[in-house]
Order: C-alpha cells, then sequence, then structure tokens
C-alpha cells in the first residue's frame, strides 16, 4: 500500500483538484490519503469530511487549533499503513502526477527521496533565503541536498518509524534521516506557481530556523553521547574557574585585597555553572543508557 499525508491548513479552494489528481497517479495500486487539517479556519475540514464520505480511501485527522507542520506530520504518519508513504503540501505547488518518478528513484535502493525544486515560483526573498540555509545545512551537516525542506518526499516504513519531530524539526527529515543510517537522496521535480490561497512562509520562519538548526546539529552530534558536549563546555568553565580563583589565592597570600575584585564573582560563577554542565551532562548520558538497555530488552 502507498500512504500519503498531506498537512492542511486553509486550502479549501485546492483540496478536491489534488485528491483527484493524487487517485488518477496511483490508479492500479493499493493507496489511502490521510489529510491532516491543521486547524483551519475556512472549509477545508468539510470539504475533505465529504470526500472521506464518498471514497474509503480517505482518512481525516484533524486538529482544533493549529499545531504546525510537525505534529501535522506525525498525525499523518501514526494513521498510514502503507510500507511506502508519501508527502505532499495540498497547494497544488507540487505536481502529484510526479509520484511515479519518486517511486522509480526509491526503487533504486534508497530510503527516502526528496523533491528539489530547481525553479522556484515563490517570492524572490524566500528563494534567496532558502537557498542561502541549504547551502549553510550542507556545509554543516555533510549531507548533500540542495532542497532539504521541500514537502514533496517519498518515505519508506522504517524511516518514519526513526522520526520524532517537534517544533520546524520537519524541515531537516533528510539530514535525520540520513545520520540514522538511511539512505537518502533528492530529484528535480516541478514546481508550480500558487493558485489558490497564500503562502504560509514567513521571515520569521528563516530567522527562528537558525535555532532550529542548532537543535539538529546536537542531536546529529551529541544525541548518543551528551556527556561530550556538556562535559567539555562545563570543564572549560570549570577550569577557567579554578585558575581565577588560583590566581586571586596568591594575591591574598600576597596581602592584598580581592573581596571586592569583580574577578572573584566571575571564578565563582565560571566553577558553578561548569560543575552544573557537568552534572546536567551526566545525567544525560545516565538516561540515554537506560533508553538504550531499554530498547536492546525490547528487541531480545
Amino acid at each position: 500500500m502507498i500512504s500519503v499525508v498531506t498537512p492542511v491548513f486553509n486550502e479549501e479552494k485546492s483540496l478536491t483538484e489534488l485528491y483527484q489528481r493524487i487517485k488518477a497517479t496511483l490508479v492500479g495500486k493499493k493507496w489511502e490519503i490521510i489529510f491532516v487539517n491543521d486547524g483551519s479556519t475556512d472549509n477545508s475540514g468539510k470539504i475533505i469530511k465529504e470526500l472521506a464520505e464518498k471514497d474509503l480511501n480517505i482518512k481525516l485527522v484533524s486538529f482544533r487549533t493549529n499545531q504546525g507542520k510537525s505534529q501535522a506530520l506525525m498525525a499523518g504518519f501514526a494513521g498510514t499503513k502503507g510500507e511506502i508513504i508519501i508527502t505532499i503540501d495540498a497547494d497544488l505547488q507540487d505536481q502529484p502526477e510526479e509520484i511515479e518518478k519518486l517511486l522509480a528513484k526509491l526503487n533504486e535502493g534508497y530510503d527516502l527521496v526528496s523533491g528539489w525544486k530547481r525553479k522556484r515560483f515563490d517570492p524572490w526573498p524566500n528563494v534567496v533565503f532558502s537557498q542561502f540555509f541549504n547551502l549553510i545545512l550542507r556545509k554543516l551537516t555533510k549531507v548533500n541536498l540542495h532542497d532539504v525542506n521541500c514537502g514533496f518526499k517519498i518515505y519508506r516504513r522504517e524511516v518514519i518509524g526513526k522520526l520524532n519531530l517537534y517544533g520546524d524539526l520537519y524541515r531537516f527529515i533528510p539530514v535525520l534521516a540520513a545520520k540514522s543510517g538511511f539512505k537518502v537522496t533528492e530529484i528535480e521535480v516541478t514546481h508550480g506557481s500558487r493558485r489558490f490561497g497564500k503562502s504560509k512562509y514567513k521571515f520569521t520562519k528563516f530567522f527562528f530556523g537558525s535555532f532550529d538548526l542548532l537543535t539538529v546539529l546536537f542531536l546529529i552530534n551529541f544525541k548518543n553521547k551528551p556527556l561530550q558536549f556538556f562535559g567539555t563546555i562545563g570543564s572549560l568553565l570549570f577550569g577557567s574557574g579554578t585558575l581565577i580563583s588560583l590566581y586571586l589565592t596568591f594575591l591574598r597570600l600576597r596581602g592584598q585585597s580581592i573581596g571586592r575584585r569583580p574577578l572573584l564573582i566571575l571564578g565563582i560563577l565560571l566553577i558553578i555553572v561548569g560543575i552544573q554542565l557537568f552534572t546536567f551532562g551526566f545525567l544525560a548520558e545516565l538516561i540515554v543508557n537506560q533508553e538504550k538497555r531499554e530498547e536492546r530488552s525490547q528487541k531480545q
């Protein structure tokens, strides 16, 4: 079975056509479409419900309020039955007819194939910031994809089983999958101009995306060894505070007053924060090891 997951937020005018085009593309195959109504304030939920009443291959998952794309995707993934999962946005800028192209690429031995919108029909600031963001991402993660955030993707079921999306981490799905050992690639897809509604992307998403990038880099490099991250920083701070304290102790032994020196407060603060970070890393390491033991026991 092929499962198509489509997050929806105020896309009432495109839904019927999207459904018809996906259905025509998957004719002859066993398929399902999971529409996730992410708190739409228009008639999107009503339209999807009407489509589901006519076609049992359609499922509707609804949020009362807008939860964001990560939560919408996770809810959609949880409702899938297929061994192959496709995600596609509801705005019709991606072409459902190209699902066959993604399927063919997946069958070459990949676990995840992401679309690459080489030519985009979005406002030029969005295009420029997206290209810059993808460039930085390629350099920092060594995952050589040009359009990580493309919503048009195809996955094997094993991949979505490893995903735990929150915030804006949906932007980094191919990176997270690649760092989990899955074979990831991309293929060019056609991108059309928006015919209905308004774009949901704003400049602030690119700004806050930098914080999500830090989260991804931490998960990639230190998810299974948090003590290395927190312990290293904590040790540096503790060592700096200790050196400052030794210096002030030397001055005190020479008869100089140190009680009113800001350097004394800094030294004490560095030692305390260093101990706290090291302790935090040690506790995180214990939690990670406990989770690993539980996973091994479940497999046995």
